[in-house]
């Protein structure tokens, strides 16, 4: 059922990750990496801030469990009074912090994200983050919507709600951003926020959704949904706050060097969405089943066989986009205001964030694991070091390496993350049957070895040759890490291969 809906969802994270593609290309071709776009940036953080903290990651993993659990025990009419009060606690509770939020806007600006920047940017920001405080709210809604649905195995509409984002901006940069400018850009956003929650109507219709207006403080389910909820909000104020301080910065060392490292991350990221967030939400709602049922062998077997997937797949893009990163950014955004020392500044970046791809796509899964066993805390816990490590290394590291220190930080703490996540994981499960997947993520980074060692000599010829040098090149490492996974006779690759096809 996991390798069935991951497909799903991975086809459509794909279209989604082409879009995503497609948006940065036209935002980037629009506006290069100016001090409009640096704005435009910094804008996102505090909508993200409160979003995340207070209805995005945080929230769902909290709520699906204790959701599912019910639904596991057949107990429709205490899940939907969960589903309202939850509803009903994030539309107030995050619309009135949107609105303070855009009523302190200048302030913000100033103290926190860009007070070394003119004041005319720090007019610009305050303005866009303005209109972008309309989207919290939505998302919000929207993704309690999105965990309800996961949570009855229907992925369809769950996967449709990004595109349906990426479409928006898309439109705002295409119809908007002629007439308004950057402002045209973050109406966009706005655009594309509504579509992502109008998407997912008719999968709430199908599982018979059900609201009433109620807020439940004194129910013992939402009592356990906020308790859950308090240590997750923690780590991801942590990892908040280490965007502000990423932020502030980078914005301090010139005009284009935070739009030039948000690049580079959103590029590091697609990969993330496709393959790790389709696998680690496909199997969210499965690990959550069987850590309630108590099933505990099912459990480490499918923990590990999903890990070891992830994994062997993350490797040999990690690679390939560390190798081919000055011809990929060339070919794709080197056109219009985005110009050759653009490339490279994203070029110095891209490099350190692909090494923690592998990293970020197993946490994805491992913290998931974690929030289906009813524990935020541990996650959450060892979440709050990385980002503290992150802050440090970044404030170390931004001096003699730019821009680029502070992607080799997020690398290098995310990393640290994931191991120590894995051995508490192991030791609370009784074990990982690590000597079974273990041997397969061995076999993988052979492989990519490989891939690697042939690939290296040729990306100054994919360089110079533009587009077909770089797609010979990517089919050139495909095929290699392909025949050297089939030499090594990898097991994942089948077991993939019995779970997709009936």
């Amino acid at each position: 059922m996991i390798a069935r809906a991951a497909t799903l969802l991975m086809a459509a994270y794909l279209v989604n990750g082409l879009l995503g593609l497609l948006r940065q290309i036209l935002i980037y071709g629009a506006f290069g990496t100016s001090p409009e776009l640096d704005a435009y940036w910094a804008a996102f953080r505090i909508p993200d801030l409160l979003f995340t903290l207070m209805a995005g990651g945080a929230l769902i993993s909290a709520f699906l469990p204790v959701f599912a659990t019910h639904l596991a025990r057949g107990e429709e009419t205490p899940a939907w009074r969960l589903a309202s009060a939850v509803l009903s606690t994030v539309a107030l509770g995050v619309g009135g912090s949107s609105l303070l939020a855009s009523l302190a806007a200048p302030w913000l600006v100033k103290l926190l994200l860009a007070p070394q920047v003119p004041p005319p940017q720090q007019q610009l920001t305050a303005s866009l983050m303005r209109i972008m405080l309309i989207t919290p709210t939505v998302f919000g809604i929207s993704g309690i919507v999105m965990g309800i649905l996961q949570a009855h195995q229907r992925f369809l509409w769950t996967a449709l709600a990004p595109i349906m984002y990426n479409l928006g901006i898309i439109m705002g940069v295409l119809f908007l951003a002629p007439r308004g400018g950057v402002h045209g850009l973050a109406w966009g956003v706005v655009l594309g926020a509504f579509l992502h929650l109008l998407i997912q109507t008719p999968g709430w219709r199908q599982v018979h959704g059900r609201y009433s207006p109620r807020l439940g403080w004194r129910d013992p389910d939402v009592r356990e949904v906020v308790a859950l909820m308090i240590p997750r909000m923690l780590g991801l104020a942590a990892i908040q706050i280490n965007f502000l301080v990423n932020t502030r910065l980078v914005s301090g060392l010139g005009p284009g060097y935070l739009a030039a490292l948000n690049l580079a991350w959103q590029l590091m990221l697609q990969p993330q969405i496709v393959l790790a967030q389709a696998v680690a939400t496909a199997a969210f709602p499965t690990l959550s089943t069987l850590a309630a049922r108590e099933e505990r062998g099912a459990l480490r077997r499918t923990l590990g066989e999903t890990l070891a997937i992830l994994l062997g797949i993350t490797f040999p893009i990690a690679a390939g986009m560390i190798l081919l990163r000055r011809p990929l950014i060339a070919a794709l955004f080197q056109r219009g205001a985005f110009d050759a020392a653009s490339t490279e500044w994203t070029a110095q970046a891209l490099q350190f964030y692909a090494l923690g791809l592998p990293a970020h796509a197993g946490v994805e899964l491992l913290a998931r694991t974690f929030y289906a066993l009813h524990d935020t805390r541990t996650p959450v816990g060892v979440g709050v070091g990385a980002m503290t490590l992150n802050i440090a290394l970044s404030l170390a590291w931004i001096g003699p390496m730019g821009h680029g220190g502070v992607a080799l930080a997020n690398t290098v703490a995310t990393t640290l993350e994931g191991v120590l996540l894995l051995g508490l994981l192991a030791r609370r499960l009784e074990g990982l049957d690590v000597a079974q997947w273990g041997r397969t993520v061995g076999q993988a980074s052979v492989a990519t070895l490989a891939m690697s060692l042939a690939l290296g000599p040729m990306v100054p010829w994919a360089t110079d040759h533009g587009w077909p040098g770089l797609l010979l090149a990517i089919l050139l490492g495909a095929g290699i890490y392909g025949l050297a996974l089939q030499c090594l006779g990898v097991s994942w690759i089948r077991w993939a291969i019995r779970r997709i096809l009936p």
